[in-house]
């Protein structure tokens, strides 16, 4: 395309979305085309072409969705924030809220530094980031996108087209770079396609990064489809003269298209079924569409009539659609040459979603009426991202659960009244039960499908039709975890035990404070109310005070003293007795005072510290950064003391670090070793095996000062299956 033409491109570009919305805004299309092409004018891709060529294709793609002008707009302008001097602010100025968000949105939108075949990787796309990946900040990064997908999934439709254009011009990349977005594309994208409907970009996507990422294989598969073509085309010519010449004597109208197997899909079902590509026998199925619904059951009709269905072997979409919205009648036959035959039967509008997903959906946005519609059925989607924040603990689990749920195979099961609950492949009664409700999951105890009753470990079939059995008294199993598939199961079932546990701790706690209450001789009815409670448990750091107790965290003795101390001592303008351990500080001229270390901070000597003047307890010793300190800034200024912290004695103190790795055998006897070799003592422990084949070690050790801890930490970093590294509370559970 030359200059003149690349200038002028985006006249064609809205004659071809005057085509299906003649009420297009042109005059904005044109604003942000020559906004874009002046921004991007001095920069070029890295194959030498003018760069807008990318967002040019981007559009198109949009548009070959049918696309509203606002997201085509945002197609156009999606990189100028990140590569030029345009801010948000600029672009909602210039064109409108609903563009910027859209545009910030995208700009956002980077599956950064993670991959989930195990490794770590730079920033995508044409101008990659030299910078270390961290497994805990990508996967909040992913957690972010999905939660920003789910208000406006115009988003993402921008973001595959993007991606798309990306794929197709992988050659000018080098081979590690074509790889890495590759692999990122098989692992997101292509899911993220298919979930939204999206089968026209899904198919290319898996394609295009099949050729990338194995390109012996995929030339294989290219030979192997080329030379068989010739009689798969003459056998599927017959099979569509027969039906063609039956539907006419039927007066049913209707045409007949062949759908040919993608390479990635052939490829994939030789290696999952183990067979030979002379034995795959659905290379090509038939396609027919029709006007209406009732045609195509008149059309199954005529096709059943015509060759024999293989039993097990047909699949209603249309009376029961797929959780994408997708639609069709799905049969299998024996074909004209005694072979299996796939007959896929729809109507147009089915068709259309079936290649554009979510993305037919913003072809009139006027339609009001069409869009609530359109909301209704987006609401799986929308409901399970928010599912999987809310049984989330961090960002971690957030991405496993993503990975478990979203980028596996999904089996469709039906319940009483006919919905349609999709589950990964595998799933169970529990798991459907879960996904009805929390309730429903606690109170399982058994199933019936399609009318028989069936064991809590059965493994649905597409099609099955699911009514749970439940018990008001029930309870959840932990033996449930070894076979429920969906992350939201295994999360509920956790988060029950977890509830249950800490209410037994709680009630443990609460008994062992009132015998030392009563030991001590202070009043009870006093000192365990709900106010006094909560008071005590904000001085001392802990959410429930009574559960601290009971796990072992605070002695009963320490709240005594704690409660001795507030009501009967106040901290002099003098000099005081220490008080649990002999610190040496400078304070003003004044060395000996009773000093703690906040729990919340833990701070060491080397760091920046502040003082924070307690009621009755003395000075507590704070880290400069901690969150606490900033609070008492604006509340209690007048509490805050500077500090000069000059330790003089080889006084260690607990410190307290996570380690996140990959879960191996050996872990923990080489994260030990490098303690040994810094001559730190490790006096806790606890570990936690994540559902993600990844281990978390809590450890509690000694040192002598802030710069041991900083050496000992970057010396764990830099070890070969560490993730991350970070210091946490001293009260963490250990």
């Amino acid at each position: 395309m030359s200059d003149t033409d690349l200038k002028h491109a985006i006249e064609p570009m809205i004659e071809r979305i005057r085509a299906y919305n003649p009420d297009c805004d042109a005059d904005l299309l044109r604003r942000v085309y020559d906004f874009a092409y002046e921004k991007h004018a001095e920069q070029k891709r890295d194959d030498g072409r003018p760069y807008i060529i990318h967002p040019i294709a981007a559009a198109e793609t949009l548009i070959d969705l049918r696309m509203d002008d606002h997201s085509v707009a945002a197609a156009l302008l999606h990189d100028v924030i990140e590569d030029q001097d345009v801010t948000l602010d600029d672009l909602r100025k210039l064109f409108g809220d609903d563009i910027a968000k859209l545009v910030d949105g995208v700009t956002k939108l980077k599956f950064t530094g993670f991959d989930f075949g195990g490794h770590k990787e730079d920033e995508d796309g044409d101008k990659p980031k030299k910078k270390k990946a961290n497994v805990n900040k990508s996967a909040e990064n992913i957690r972010k996108i999905f939660l920003a997908m789910a208000k406006d999934f115009r988003v993402m439709v921008i973001k595959l087209a993007d991606r798309l254009h990306n794929m197709r011009t992988l050659d000018a990349l080098s081979e590690e770079r074509r790889r890495r977005i590759a692999r990122e594309t098989m692992q997101i994208y292509a899911p993220l396609a298919h979930r939204l409907g999206i089968g026209a970009i899904k198919w290319e996507l898996e394609d295009l990064a099949f050729k990338a990422l194995e390109p012996e294989a995929y030339e294989r598969v290219s030979e192997l489809v080329a030379k068989s073509r010739d009689e798969r085309e003459e056998d599927i010519a017959e099979a569509v003269d027969m039906l063609e010449r039956y539907l006419k004597s039927n007066h049913i109208k209707a045409t007949i298209r062949s759908r040919p197997k993608h390479l990635w899909s052939i490829h994939r079902k030789m290696i999952t079924q183990h067979i030979d590509f002379e034995d795959i026998y659905d290379l090509s199925a038939l396609r027919v569409i029709t006007d209406t619904p009732d045609d195509c059951y008149r059309v199954l009709g005529v096709v059943h009539d015509l060759w024999m269905p293989i039993p097990n072997m047909f699949s209603d979409y249309i009376a029961k659609p797929k959780s994408n919205m997708y639609q069709s009648l799905h049969t299998k036959v024996i074909g004209p040459k005694g072979e299996p035959m796939e007959i896929q039967i729809r109507t147009w509008e089915m068709h259309r979603v079936a290649d554009f997903g979510v993305a037919a959906h913003w072809q009139y946005k006027e339609n009001l009426s069409s869009q609530d519609e359109f909301q209704k059925k987006l609401s799986w989607l929308r409901q399970q991202l928010f599912d999987w924040q809310e049984t989330s603990h961090d960002a971690g689990e957030f991405l496993s659960n993503v990975i478990n749920d979203l980028f596996t195979d999904q089996v469709f099961v039906f319940t009483p009244r006919g919905d349609v609950i999709d589950l990964p492949a595998g799933s169970t009664p529990v798991d459907f039960a879960y996904r009805i409700h929390s309730d429903v999951g606690n109170h399982c105890v058994g199933a019936r499908v399609n009318g028989k009753q069936v064991p809590l470990t059965y493994a649905f079939s597409n099609g099955d039709i699911v009514e749970v059995i439940s018990r008001s008294n029930a309870q959840p199993s932990l033996d449930w975890l070894q076979f429920v598939k969906s992350s939201q199961a295994k999360s509920k079932i956790k988060q029950f035990f977890r509830k249950r546990d800490v209410a037994d701790f709680a009630e443990r706690g609460r008994d062992a404070y009132e015998r030392e209450l009563v030991k001590s001789g202070l009043d009870t009815r006093e000192y365990m109310r709900e106010d006094k409670i909560s008071e005590l448990a904000k001085d001392l750091g802990y959410e429930d005070l009574y559960a601290a107790i009971g796990y072992g965290y605070v002695s009963p003795m320490t709240i005594i003293n704690h409660i001795k101390d507030t009501d009967t001592r106040h901290l002099p303008g003098a000099i005081v007795k220490r008080a649990h351990r002999s610190l040496t500080l400078s304070l003003d001229g004044v060395d000996t005072l009773m000093i703690t270390r906040a729990n919340c901070c833990s701070p060491l000597p080397g760091e920046k510290v502040v003082g924070y003047v307690t009621r009755g307890k003395g000075i507590a010793l704070h880290a400069a950064d901690c969150p606490n300190i900033r609070k008492f800034r604006e509340i209690e200024p007048e509490r805050l003391v500077d500090i000069t912290w000059e330790e003089k004695t080889d006084e260690k103190y607990k410190a307290s670090i996570k380690i996140h790795t990959i879960d191996r055998i050996g872990m923990l006897s080489d994260i030990t070793a490098v303690f040994s070799e810094e001559k730190i003592n490790i006096v806790g422990m606890n570990v936690d095996c994540l559902t993600d084949k990844t281990a978390e070690f809590t450890l509690m050790i000694e040192v002598v000062d802030f710069d041991a801890l900083k050496l000992v930490m970057d010396k764990l970093d830099m070890m070969k299956d560490v993730l991350s590294v970070e210091r946490v509370a001293t009260n963490a559970r250990i």
